[in-house]
């Protein structure tokens, strides 16, 4: 992928930085996007402080690295989030959180970068939810916002066939030391590892997917 650029949203987070790293291992320009603060010294296509809730603050996003990198080759939106809550105890805030943490940036990151994606006939991969097809108990904000994920990517697939490859990835629970700290009595072994993660997006992302638009792809690991 020498010389094709993949912009990557939620980078500085714990999967974010392996699917980064391993990008630029295969040859991506690689440029990275989240609400953290960037770090001191930061090249140009490192852009911290995003708010990828807000349209235009994506756009700007996209905008810099268009203009740094002269183009958009493949878009990874793995910016997002997670919250436990019965229903019952979720108030409208927890709903409106998930849903924008998980489902509107994955539509402002997209729409700001289809313009550069549909010069270069790339891709884009969203990440899903595995407990998004069979919801668990607390599971219900978190599960409906990362529905819609898999819905905007089945409609986007189809509105942009032969133009933008736009797939995602239906990972179980990730091994994060989050997860880790939050379920200590789980054998972490067991989990997707956010390299294997990674090794399926970048694949999604790259010509040797040229033929896969539109799927769903659970990622389990040993659940």
């Amino acid at each position: 992928m020498q010389g094709k650029v993949i912009v990557i949203t939620g980078a500085f987070g714990a999967l974010g930085k392996i699917v980064a790293a391993h990008a630029r291992e295969r040859g991506w320009t690689t440029a990275a996007i989240d609400y953290a603060a960037a770090p001191t010294g930061a090249d140009p296509l490192t852009i911290g402080g995003a708010d990828l809730t807000e349209a235009d603050s994506a756009s700007d996003a996209m905008r810099r690295i268009a203009e740094q990198a002269g183009r958009i080759d493949a878009l990874l939106n793995i910016a997002g989030g997670f919250a436990w809550s019965q229903a019952a105890d979720a108030d409208v805030a927890m709903w409106d959180r998930m849903h924008a943490l998980n489902l509107k940036t994955a539509v402002n990151a997209s729409r700001a970068a289809l313009p550069r994606l549909l010069e270069s006939k790339g891709a884009i991969v969203n990440v899903g939810a595995a407990g998004a097809l069979k919801a668990g108990a607390g599971f219900g904000p978190y599960a409906a916002s990362k529905a819609g994920v898999h819905k905007l990517t089945e409609s986007m697939a189809q509105e942009l066939k032969g133009k933008v490859r736009v797939n995602a990835v239906l990972p179980s629970t990730l091994d994060t030391p989050q997860n880790r700290k939050d379920m200590p009595k789980t054998d972490p072994k067991i989990w997707v590892q956010p390299e294997e993660l990674a090794r399926v997006m970048l694949f999604l992302a790259s010509d040797e997917a040229s033929a896969v638009t539109g799927a769903l792809i659970p990622v389990m690991g040993r659940v």
